[in-house]
């Protein structure tokens, strides 16, 4: 009887454990879809320049980016540097981030702010969702990354605010006119569909 007294007890813990973690990573989804959408109320010019830039917590000038700077400022609001974790990750595993750029090791200016390399890195780091044709799938807080024409990579982050049709979510993203809120999850060929908290 002692025992039986003593599994219900491990199981509750083990629920009410579960449901901590649940909420919190909920908690931090929301804060982090909050952090992305104050980023839309800034005049930012889509500039695709290599920029030399402080480590760690480094960034291009405020009024420019590209599409992975939403993402990268938006965690950086909540005390999480990208560049940081991103060049940390690289350093002790090179080799199993895309080779598309020649690099012969890391570069702290520009690996963070390369799609395919915070693919690697949430697919290390985070975890992996899976790509569906369902919106319910995709909640504030989520990333995603996307194929566009000619191969070129895209991200963002799933917004708090409902699409038009009441079903999705908004996306914030950066993909030429700055960094903006629009309704554009199925637009594009999804390829990523991650989360990550530290």
């Amino acid at each position: 009887m002692k025992q039986f007294v003593i599994n219900k007890l491990l199981i509750c813990i083990a629920v009410f454990s579960s449901f901590i973690n649940v909420s919190a990573q909920s908690n931090f989804q929301t804060r982090l879809a909050d952090s992305a959408f104050t980023l839309t109320f800034q005049n930012v010019t889509y500039l695709p320049a290599y920029v030399v830039i402080p480590y760690p917590n480094g960034d291009v000038p405020p009024k420019t980016g590209v599409c992975s700077d939403v993402v990268i400022r938006a965690y950086r609001k909540l005390g999480i540097d990208l560049q940081k974790e991103v060049h940390l990750d690289m350093v002790s595993n090179f080799s199993l981030y895309p080779r598309l750029w020649n690099m012969k090791k890391p570069d702290s200016n520009i690996d963070h702010r390369r799609v395919p390399n915070l693919m690697t890195f949430f697919k290390r780091r985070g975890t992996s969702l899976k790509i569906t044709n369902n919106p319910k799938d995709y909640v504030p807080g989520d990333i995603v990354c996307w194929k566009l024409s000619e191969g070129i990579t895209h991200i963002g982050l799933v917004s708090s605010k409902l699409a038009s049709d009441g079903n999705s979510y908004q996306i914030i993203h950066n993909i030429g006119n700055g960094q903006q809120l629009e309704d554009c999850l199925f637009d594009f060929t999804i390829i990523g569909h991650f989360r990550y908290s530290k």
